[in-house]
């Protein structure tokens, strides 16, 4: 397919009398096409847009009067074509950079985390990151989503929440009933959101402020979550983390900043050069998890408490210096608290009047 589309491209070239390509503006070319598809074993098939980024690459040639097409050319019809359409993008990563969207990219926060989400325009696609935060304390309402309950927030969205609900649920089946009440809220959004794929993140928080562990905030998580706690792809990998990039290249690139993406999503990767750039040269990380134990290590330094082999059927009680044991913890604490309420009396005939 790849001999195929050289030709298509050189036919192309000769039907328009046009200057022809070099291999590697060709090889960028092909780049191209599986980055529209956001896969490294697939192609585009829309040979119309292939067909017009032939003929703007070889008005650059022509504007420097060269004899064949090279990368350079390429490379400069690609960046003006995201510049016909990217005004919304650039708008979002000045608001973050002024301050007036509010993501931090540094230190540690109880409860917080950067997502990563997609806007799609129709003729392009952006990544932009968001704020996550998330409450935990007492009572017995269970997780509140708060997109949903203000008419936010998609069907998908809403199904990856419950999903959620239900793994912290058999999470902590042993401890069951869960006396807990949480808030979830997507900080700053005021459009809507729709998909699955910030239930990871959403996870992360919740368990965060659960257990009283900080967050890392330089590290932006995208990913689904499946009732057993695998971490499931996700579409526009590609934008989500160049989005994410921006924000941290606008505040200074220190070695320490990333994102964490589900392992399955490996082969989806068809990141702009600048991007792989900073990764080689270590200024920025991309970090792959099969299971949600993987990102709680890294975003907090300590143990999971869980490893994805285990069955949580089979838990009795998680590591005391665990994330999952403080936050067992924290439920045991909640559960006797709403105890006390209900039935005051009992309780301090059971730990004395002196206690």
């Amino acid at each position: 397919s790849r001999r195929a589309s050289a030709v298509f491209v050189a036919h192309a070239c000769h039907e328009a009398d046009l200057p022809h390509f070099t291999a590697a503006a060709v090889a960028r070319l092909l780049e191209d096409c599986h980055r529209a598809t956001n896969d490294q074993l697939r192609q585009s098939a829309i040979f119309s847009r292939t067909e017009t980024l032939v003929l703007e690459s070889a008005a650059q040639c022509k504007t420097r009067t060269g004899c064949l097409v090279d990368v350079a050319d390429v490379e400069v019809a690609l960046q003006a074509r995201i510049h016909r359409h990217n005004y919304p993008d650039q708008c979002l990563q000045e608001l973050i950079a002024d301050g007036d969207i509010s993501i931090v990219v540094d230190g540690e926060k109880i409860g917080q985390i950067n997502g990563l989400t997609q806007i799609d325009l129709g003729d392009h696609c952006f990544g932009a990151p968001v704020r996550i935060t998330a409450h935990a304390f007492a009572g017995e309402d269970g997780v509140l989503n708060i997109e949903r309950e203000v008419g936010l927030s998609g069907p998908i969205h809403d199904k990856g929440m419950f999903i959620l609900q239900n793994y912290l649920s058999a999470l902590f089946a042993h401890v069951a009933p869960l006396a807990l009440n949480a808030s979830i809220v997507f900080e700053q959004e005021y459009n809507g959101i729709e998909g699955d794929s910030a239930s990871c993140a959403e996870l992360y928080a919740l368990l965060s402020a659960l257990s009283g562990v900080p967050l890392k905030q330089n590290i932006a998580v995208t990913g689904a979550i499946n009732q057993y706690g695998e971490i499931l792809p996700v579409g526009g990998i590609n934008e989500k983390i160049e989005g994410y990039f921006n924000v941290c290249q606008t505040a200074g690139l220190d070695g320490a900043h990333g994102v964490l993406i589900p392992h399955r999503n490996r082969r989806h990767l068809m990141l702009s050069h600048h991007v792989i750039e900073a990764v080689s040269q270590g200024l920025f990380h991309i970090y792959t998890a099969e299971h949600v134990s993987d990102g709680i290590e890294l975003l907090t330094g300590f143990p999971a408490g869980i490893t994805a082999e285990e069955n949580l059927n089979e838990v009795i009680h998680y590591p005391h210096d665990s994330v999952l044991g403080y936050a067992q913890k924290a439920l045991r604490v909640y559960r006797l608290a709403c105890q006390l309420i209900h039935h005051p009396k009992a309780e301090r005939k059971r730990f004395g009047h002196g206690e």
